[in-house]
């Protein structure tokens, strides 16, 4: 019997009857021989985390354009404080953690430069549309390795893809990251706002941290507990009417005073400029795409190939070419 094997013995025994095992996997879109040491949910997270994707994540926008500082969120560190909320609810759910860790190490790779404001930017000029967790699933089915694929497992897919709006995940797991993501991007999105001065503690409605906590941690420790215990035995992740009331107050509280904060939102302006006008270049100079590009410019058309080059592109990369492109530069005698 091998390793494998074992783990997925394991699963059987361990697991809730609600918890997707990886051996009733629907599996994958190309047939792959097992790995004799790694489920299929592990083998998953493997390739998502050793992508080009998701190292491209670091240096891209979580919510502040560019911060001075070391310690504002990028889309990096969002996606660990997702796969580590996640994990921990699954646990306490006996749900699959490997599942649970792949989809959330994989849920933002298709997300653009410059955070909501490029993806914005990018359903704008994009015919038929563009959504970022759409694009995580085609970098997975389409981008990576060359044009190959990580050639994932369906049931991580499907969670990639449910993980924002839209019917819920098929998966228990997969419900779970849509929760997890907006645990932490709240939560998180107030720390790097008090950091920044956009808001002060005080400007907290009281009867939301009455209900969830006044810190950062009490935070995430009530909305864990209470979805572990609304949710345990259900066929469905869930959250008590309370909790979820002030979760959604606290979500309308940092619409208002954060995502459309002059003071933080200032410079996406000119980021959603900046990518428009790459945009508009590309479509009239095919040619210059990387070669990686070319061939979905002659299967799926230029738009299709412009898009997928500026949403993969991380925040000083799209910088960089727009410089490059329309930034004079400094005559020097040679």
């Amino acid at each position: 019997m091998t390793l494998r094997e074992q783990l997925q013995e394991r699963e059987e025994a361990a697991l809730s009857p609600l918890a997707c095992r990886s051996s009733q996997s629907r599996g994958r879109a190309r047939p792959e021989a097992e790995c004799a040491i790694r489920t299929p949910f592990q083998r998953d997270t493997d390739r998502i985390v050793y992508s080009k994707a998701f190292r491209r994540l670091k240096h891209k926008t979580q919510v502040f354009l560019q911060p001075e500082g070391d310690h504002y969120r990028t889309r990096m560190t969002h996606t660990l404080e997702v796969s580590r909320i996640a994990r921990t609810m699954a646990r306490a759910l006996s749900l699959n953690e490997d599942l649970t860790e792949a989809i959330a190490l994989g849920h933002d790779l298709g997300h653009t430069p410059f955070g909501h404001a490029g993806e914005r930017l990018l359903n704008q000029v994009m015919p038929g549309g563009f959504a970022h967790y759409k694009q995580s699933v085609r970098v997975v089915e389409r981008l990576e390795k060359g044009g190959e694929g990580l050639n994932l497992t369906w049931e991580v897919r499907n969670g990639i893809l449910c993980h924002t709006k839209g019917a819920p995940a098929a998966t228990l797991e997969g419900q779970l990251i849509r929760l997890a993501d907006h645990i932490a991007y709240i939560n998180h999105d107030i720390e790097d706002a008090l950091r920044g001065g956009i808001i002060y503690p005080i400007d907290i409605p009281l009867d939301i941290s009455r209900t969830l906590g006044f810190t950062h941690s009490e935070r995430i420790n009530t909305l864990v507990s209470d979805a572990v215990q609304a949710s345990r035995g259900q066929p469905e992740i869930r959250q008590s009417s309370r909790v979820e009331e002030a979760m959604l107050a606290l979500k309308d509280f940092m619409f208002a005073s954060v995502y459309t904060n002059p003071l933080a939102k200032g410079e996406e302006g000119k980021a959603q400029d900046m990518l428009r006008r790459l945009f508009e270049y590309y479509q009239k100079n095919p040619d210059a795409l990387p070669g990686d590009f070319q061939s979905i410019r002659a299967e799926e058309g230029v738009d299709r190939a412009v898009c997928d080059y500026i949403a993969g592109m991380t925040d000083p990369f799209a910088v960089d070419r727009f410089q490059e492109l329309f930034i004079p530069k400094g005559w020097t005698v040679l």
